[in-house]
C-alpha cells in the first residue's frame, strides 16, 4: 500500500531536520502521567541525534481553544453571557473571554512538560522554544548544533494548524532542510505539521510511521491465513468502510460491542434499549449478505450480558441474542460468545482487531473484551491491535508484550484499515 523513503534513505549529517511527532500525552496538573507516546518517538530522534542531525521537533498537545476560528471556542454559559449584554458591547466581551480562554489553554497544554521529559532520555539535548515560529524558536533554532533538537511549542495554539495553511507550512519548512512524520496517531488529519510542511521539503518517515505502514500494510496485502479480523465499539457507523474493505480479505469477520445489535435487529432480533443505529439496519443486512457470497465465515454474538439501565451496577444477566426483553441493553458478549471468538482466533495466521466486547471500563462488563485478548494472546498469529480502547485493554491486562503490534494510532489505524490514503503518508516521498 506505502513503499516510502525513511530516515535512513536519506543523509541528515548536519542538516536541519523538521520531525512532526505525536507528544499529545496525557497531563494532569502539569505533570505527564503518561510518557508512552514519547518513548515510541524516541528511536527516530535518537538515530537523527546521533547521526548529526539538527532536529527541530514538533507536535500538537490536545485541542486548545486558540485553534478554534472567531467566535466559537466560548462553553455555553460564557455564550449566553455574551449575548445577555447589548450588541455594542458584545464583541469586545467576546473577544476578552476568547483571549482568556487562550492564556489558560496556553498553561494546560504547553509542550513544556514534554521538553523535560525528552531531556531525560536524550541527555540534556532538547531546548524548548515557547512560541512555534516566532521570535523564540527561530533564534534556537538558528543556534542548534548538530546532535542536539529545539521542540517548539504546541502547533495548534497557531489557528493555521489544523487549516493547513500554506503560510504556517511554509513557514515550518523554512526551518529545515528536511522533513519527517513519526506522527502516525494524526497521520490521517492533513494539517500544517502532519503535510502541508512536505510541500516544501524532501519528506520522508521516522520509524514509528515505517513500522505501523509495513505491519498494518503487510497484513491486509499479504496476510499469513486464516485471517481473522475482529471490531468491536459502539456503532456501526464508525467502521461502515472498515467493513466493507475487510469482506474483501478476511476470512473470517468478528463482529461485538455495541454494533452488534444493529445486525441483530437486521436478522430480525428484539435489542430492547440496547444501543442500535435504525438507519443502518439495512446496511447491516447487506454488509452479511456481501460476507456470505465472498465465503467469509461472519460471527456475531450467540449470548449476550445484558443490564437494566447503563451504569456500572445496574442489575444483570446474561441471555440468548434473540432473547434480550423490553427495557434492558446489551453490554458485553456472553460466556458462549467468548468461547465462540476464542475458537476462531485459535490458530489464525493473522488477527486485527480494533474495539472492545462491551463496556470494558466496567468490572461487570469487560470479560467478553479480556476474554479476546486473551484469546489474541494465546493464538501464536501475527496479531494487530488497532489502537484506541483495544490498545488500552491489552496494555492494562499486561498482554502488549505477546502482541505483534499495537497502533499508536486509534483514528488513522481505522482509516488505515478502511483502505484510506493517509495525508501525512502520502505527502512523504516514494522509495
Amino acid at each position: 500500500m506505502y513503499n516510502k523513503k525513511t530516515i535512513e534513505d536519506i543523509e541528515v549529517s548536519g542538516k536541519r531536520v523538521l520531525v512532526r511527532c505525536d507528544f499529545n500525552v496525557p497531563l494532569k496538573d502539569g505533570v505527564i502521567t503518561s510518557d508512552k507516546r514519547i518513548v515510541e518517538a524516541l528511536p527516530t530522534s535518537k538515530y537523527l541525534l546521533d547521526n548529526g542531525a539538527k532536529v527541530i521537533l514538533c507536535s500538537h498537545m490536545g485541542k486548545p481553544h486558540a485553534i478554534f476560528t472567531e467566535g466559537f471556542g466560548l462553553d455555553k454559559k460564557e455564550k449566553a453571557k455574551v449575548e445577555a449584554l447589548p450588541a455594542e458591547e458584545q464583541a469586545a466581551a467576546k473577544a476578552e473571554l476568547l483571549e482568556k480562554a487562550k492564556k489558560n489553554d496556553i498553561k494546560k497544554f504547553t509542550l513544556a512538560p514534554v521538553a523535560a521529559r525528552l531531556n531525560e532520555y536524550l541527555d540534556g539535548r532538547v531546548t524548548f522554544a515557547s512560541d512555534i515560529v516566532g521570535d523564540d524558536a527561530k533564534a534556537k533554532i538558528a543556534a542548534l548544533e548538530a546532535g542536539h533538537a529545539v521542540l517548539i511549542e504546541n502547533v495548534r495554539f497557531d489557528a493555521r494548524e489544523t487549516k493547513n495553511d500554506p503560510t504556517m507550512a511554509k513557514e515550518l519548512a523554512d526551518f529545515a532542510d528536511i522533513y519527517v512524520n513519526d506522527a502516525f496517531g494524526s497521520a490521517h488529519r492533513a494539517h500544517a505539521s502532519t503535510a502541508g510542511a512536505a510541500d516544501y521539503l524532501p519528506a520522508v518517515s521516522g520509524y514509528l510511521i515505517n513500522k505501523e505502514i509495513t505491519v498494518m500494510g503487510g497484513a491486509l496485502e499479504d496476510p499469513k491465513r486464516p485471517f481473522v479480523a475482529i471490531l468491536g465499539g459502539a456503532k456501526v457507523s464508525d467502521k461502515i468502510g472498515v467493513i466493507q474493505n475487510l469482506i474483501e480479505k478476511v476470512d473470517t469477520l468478528v463482529i461485538g460491542g455495541g454494533m452488534a445489535y444493529t445486525f441483530f435487529r437486521a436478522l430480525g432480533y428484539e435489542v430492547g434499549t440496547s444501543i442500535c443505529e435504525n438507519d443502518k439496519v439495512e446496511l447491516a443486512r447487506e454488509l452479511m449478505d456481501k460476507a456470505k457470497a465472498k465465503g467469509v465465515n461472519f460471527l456475531l454474538p450467540v449470548d449476550n450480558v445484558i443490564g437494566r439501565e447503563y451504569d456500572e451496577n445496574t442489575e444483570f444477566k446474561t441471555v440468548s441474542s434473540d432473547a434480550i426483553p423490553d427495557g434492558w441493553m446489551g453490554l458485553d458478549i456472553g460466556a458462549e460468545t467468548q468461547k465462540l471468538f476464542a475458537g476462531a482466533i485459535i490458530g489464525a495466521g493473522t488477527v486485527v482487531w480494533n474495539g472492545p466486547m462491551g463496556v470494558s471500563e466496567w468490572a461487570n462488563f469487560a470479560a467478553g473484551t479480556t476474554a479476546v485478548a486473551q484469546a489474541v494472546a494465546d493464538s501464536g498469529a501475527v496479531s494487530i491491535i488497532g489502537g484506541g480502547d483495544s490498545a488500552a485493554a491489552v496494555e492494562k491486562l499486561g498482554y502488549a508484550d505477546k502482541m505483534t503490534h499495537i497502533s499508536t494510532g486509534g483514528g488513522a489505524s481505522l482509516e488505515f484499515l478502511e483502505g484510506k490514503a493517509l495525508p501525512g503518508i502520502a505527502c512523504l516521498n516514494n522509495k
